[in-house]
């Protein structure tokens, strides 16, 4: 472990700025000059030099030096630069998990972490614009959120990128319009209409399926839509599928009828993994531990019962 001790002292400021910046390079790579990083750092050759000696003896990485080449990584341990770095839990933030398909997807990362043994931690958000502000703010490392949630945020904030775009139907499985009267199938002209701001997808897809209707919309919670359509004050909603299946709720359903609501309904059930553009080393961190496959399969199981959710 990198002693507190050390890390106090000139040097070991020097290598934590070095073990930040080696993150986001890999065995074979060519580092700067000892004068090149006294420069950047606004320090003395001799203490970049110590820097460097003490990320070697920690065994975060080992250099070789090729004469008038330069010098190369020809070892390189992230965990240990990670620890060296000061960099802390990496935190992820995504829905909460009312659903199998998110507890996939939670049981998916948290295996990615586990396996490798770093330091993780996930939080749950109602809400992906909650959660994308958060993100931005640096409260979070990563969030999950859907790809068209994060179309329509990312016109906010210009600090974030999608690293990874998972296949369709790791979101949700589809989105259906809900009724309170059994007779209906589809959204008519003078309805009550559920409407969450605070989420981008059932904001949006039911902007578009109610496009060119008179309809009243009725600003609620998304959690609250199936009190309020029970206790009348409210006509219909769009509505994620998967929650209706699994708790057998006996509601009458339509399909999406708007050409637009229809084309964007697949971007609402893709998954995607946000950072913060910012953060160089996050990026290669979670490029490395990550793999979207897996985490997948991972859902695929819980979803089918063979795996058991652990998060």
């Amino acid at each position: 472990m990198f002693a507190a001790k050390k890390l106090m002292s000139k040097n070991g400021a020097v290598a934590v700025l070095l073990a930040r910046e080696f993150i986001s390079l890999g065995p074979s790579d060519r580092i700067s000059t000892i004068g090149d990083y006294a420069k950047q750092y606004e320090t003395g050759r001799g203490t970049v030099q110590a820097a460097l000696k003490l990320l070697q003896a920690e065994g975060a990485v080992s250099l070789e030096s090729r004469g008038h080449l330069g010098t190369f990584i020809s070892a390189i341990d992230y965990q240990k630069l990670w620890r060296v770095a000061g960099l802390g839990t990496i935190r992820g933030v995504m829905p909460l998990p009312y659903s199998k398909r998110y507890e996939g997807m939670a049981t998916g990362l948290y295996r990615a972490f586990e396996g490798e043994e770093w330091p993780f931690s996930l939080a749950f958000m109602r809400g992906a614009d909650k959660r994308v502000e958060a993100l931005a703010a640096g409260d979070y490392d990563f969030a999950v959120t859907s790809q068209l949630a994060v179309w329509y945020e990312l016109a906010k904030h210009d600090n974030l990128e999608v690293l990874f775009l998972f296949s369709p139907g790791t979101y949700v499985g589809s989105h259906m319009v809900i009724f309170r009267d059994s007779t209906h199938t589809k959204i008519e002209p003078g309805m009550r209409v559920g409407l969450d701001p605070q989420s981008p997808d059932q904001f949006l897809l039911t902007k578009y399926e109610c496009e060119g209707l008179e309809v009243e919309y009725v600003e609620t919670f998304y959690n609250q839509i199936l009190n309020k359509l029970q206790s009348g004050e409210i006509d219909a909603a769009v509505w994620n599928k998967d929650e209706i299946m699994e708790k057998g709720l006996n509601y009458n359903l339509g399909e999406l009828t708007n050409p637009k609501s229809m084309e964007v309904s697949s971007q609402a059930a893709t998954a995607v993994l946000v950072i913060n553009k910012e953060r160089p080393e996050i990026k290669t961190t979670l490029l490395r531990i990550i793999d979207s496959e897996m985490i997948t399969a991972v859902q695929e199981g819980v979803l089918a019962g063979s795996i058991i959710p652990k998060y």
